[in-house]
This record gives C-alpha cells, sequence and structure tokens, in this order.
C-alpha cells in the first residue's frame, strides 16, 4: 500500500517530507507528494506512518486505494 496527500487539505507546511524514511514526499508544483512506488507507509520503520503522526491536518493524509 501507500498513501498520497489530499491536495485541498494540504497546507504545504512540509512537516512531513523530512520525517519520510523512504523519502517519498517531495515537493510539488501545488502541494507536496507522496511517490506510491516508494511509500511504504513506514512499515518495518515505524509501527504507523510518520508523515500522518506529524501532519497538523487530518484527513490530509490518506492510504491510496487500488
Amino acid at each position: 500500500m501507500a498513501l498520497y496527500i489530499v491536495e485541498e487539505e494540504c497546507i504545504s507546511c512540509g512537516d512531513c517530507e523530512p520525517v519520510c524514511p523512504t523519502v517519498s514526499i517531495k515537493e510539488g508544483a501545488i502541494v507536496f507528494e507522496i511517490n506510491a512506488k516508494t511509500c511504504t507507509e513506514c512499515k518495518d520503520d515505524f509501527d504507523s506512518p510518520e508523515c500522518v503522526r506529524v501532519c497538523p491536518i487530518d484527513n490530509c493524509i490518506l492510504p491510496l486505494e487500488a
């Protein structure tokens, strides 16, 4: 699985980028974006996704549905 950032919710604070252990989060043209190919939802690194933990906006970072 992977996560994605909801464009309408993201305030582009950048808190998520430095905590990503797989370096899957980068600043996009409008908001930060998560690379679904490399995002592991922090499995094997943390108990839950770090980006979700540090994000100041509820429901801004969600699971990507296949």
